[in-house]
């Protein structure tokens, strides 16, 4: 049975859990006119780096039982590197980050506690350039490097924390698509605090915006790349009846948008980066995933070239993998062909070439090319998730066991690793390994009773082995503690 089959049950204390449910609607977009709070590092004497900490990873849980989200590596690896480059010229100081991206095509972006920041797909939709991609992260770090969660606690002394429970759960109804429901049970149970936090909120958006667009600079790119987003955002959003949920959430004044431009005027340079490549790729690769159907794609993305007469490499990728996606194969190729002459070391078109040689039935002539890459690029995580792709594929399974053990090291705490590894192990028979892959994934994915269910399996297989029956010890303690955590909050 597949793990992902058997839904997560949000197990994250009572408070949390009941908030998160009223009102969760999916498809439905989130109506209501709610600042969600702007979230950063800690303070002492309000709550510990540690219980911030915790708590945001409690609440992670908590959102990816609740939302779909994309696990495609190459997006993933994109958005993470490019985060911790803008971190690196950032003031935050706690640089333990952790990723998300749901699967919607709706525009939104957010920061919690313990260093989690999220975006939609929708972001590569709406931002036209890596600058523009580059300024709502940026934005977003600012939360976090200037202590936004603990300054409004600061200014709420009385806040409880099942009330900070509360404001992180409401931003996971947003993120799922809950309707008005769930934002009215919360107002009507916190409307005090949540006017208090609205009017603060708003603060906190002005001092990330001046931030960000001091790091969008420092890390080399155009810092006007702020309110060209905050201008075309406000402008096609103008007779909408619901705002994305960005803008409900980052609610963009006139003001607001002229005190960027101002401040982006004064730090711009000429030679700031705006727009890549490898973005625009990106950008195609979204597009396409939230297309009506892969023909539609195809001329879409045929009108795209034919409008730069041949010479647009993000609509000839785009349309290489529609076709692709099709089941197009021989049109791929020569779609592909020109793309390969021009882009030769790009490791997005090699990968879109990988896949076309594996839906041929050519996994040999694929898996040649990826191993030279990987010579290159030895950790690369898109790599190594095409080879274990293609050895299964070979039903090579304890070889794509090997790999995948590997690529958990790496990435161990991604549930979209572990839930393939859980796979892998149970196609390669190793039943023990499979239960415990499962618990990671549990664990990861805020369902601690299924965690513990795996746990006690594993443990059953592994009486007469005294090193696997440590290993399955220490992470029974571990859910342990994790469930004393979830219990104090």
């Amino acid at each position: 049975m597949s793990v992902k089959s058997c839904l997560p049950r949000l197990l994250v204390g009572k408070t949390l859990l009941t908030l998160c449910l009223l009102g969760m609607t999916p498809g439905a977009q989130a109506q209501a006119d709610f600042d969600l709070p702007s979230l950063g590092d800690t303070s002492a004497g309000i709550m510990s780096r540690e219980q911030e900490y915790q708590l945001g990873r409690a609440w992670l849980g908590m959102l990816r039982g609740a939302v779909a989200t994309k696990d495609d590596p190459l997006l993933k690896d994109y958005v993470e590197s490019h985060v911790y480059q803008l971190a690196e010229t950032s003031q935050l100081v706690d640089r333990r980050l952790t990723f998300v991206v749901v699967d919607s095509p709706q525009l939104n972006a957010f920061a919690a506690p313990g260093g989690i920041i999220g975006i939609n797909g929708g972001l590569f939709l709406h931002a036209h350039t890596e600058g523009e991609f580059a300024s709502v992260m940026a934005h977003e770090l600012a939360h976090l490097s200037q202590r936004h969660f603990s300054r409004n606690l600061e200014q709420q002394q009385r806040m409880s924390v099942p009330l900070m429970a509360a404001m992180l759960a409401s931003i996971v109804i947003a993120a799922a698509g809950g309707g008005d429901a769930g934002f009215a049970a919360l107002a009507s149970t916190q409307a005090a605090a949540i006017q208090e936090q609205r009017r603060f909120s708003r603060q906190n958006e002005q001092e990330a915006d001046r931030i960000g667009i001091l790091n969008l600079e420092q890390a080399g790119y155009d810092p006007r790349a702020m309110p060209d987003m905050f201008e075309r955002l406000v402008r096609n959003s103008r007779f909408d009846r619901t705002p994305p949920e960005f803008l409900l959430t980052h609610p963009v004044t006139q003001s607001r948008i002229a005190d960027s431009r101002n401040r982006a005027e004064q730090l711009a340079q000429d030679n700031g980066r705006r727009d890549s490549l490898e973005y625009q790729m990106l950008r195609a690769r979204v597009q396409l995933s939230y297309e009506t159907s892969p023909g539609v794609a195809v001329r879409r993305f045929q009108a795209q070239l034919d409008e730069h007469e041949g010479k647009h490499a993000p609509a000839r990728y785009g349309l290489v993998l529609a076709l692709t996606l099709g089941g197009q194969f021989e049109e791929a190729g020569q779609a592909l062909q020109p793309l390969l002459e021009q882009q030769p070391d790009n490791l997005i078109v090699r990968l879109a070439e990988v896949e076309l040689l594996r839906l041929q039935g050519q996994s040999n002539a694929a898996l040649t090319i990826v191993d030279q890459l990987l010579k290159i690029r030895p950790d690369n995580y898109p790599l190594m998730q095409s080879k274990i792709d293609l050895l299964l594929h070979q039903q090579r399974y304890q070889d794509a066991e090997r790999l995948s053990d590997r690529l958990t090291n790496q990435r161990s705490d991604d549930p979209d690793v572990w839930y393939m590894a859980a796979e892998i192990r149970g196609l390669a028979d190793n039943i023990t390994g499979l239960h415990m892959a499962r618990a990671e994934y549990f664990m990861l994915a805020g369902d601690l009773d299924k965690a513990d269910e795996q746990l006690a399996l594993a443990a059953r297989r592994v009486r007469d082995n005294f090193v696997m029956r440590s290993r399955v010890e220490a992470r029974q303690q571990q859910l342990a503690r994790q469930r004393e955590i979830l219990d104090s909050f």
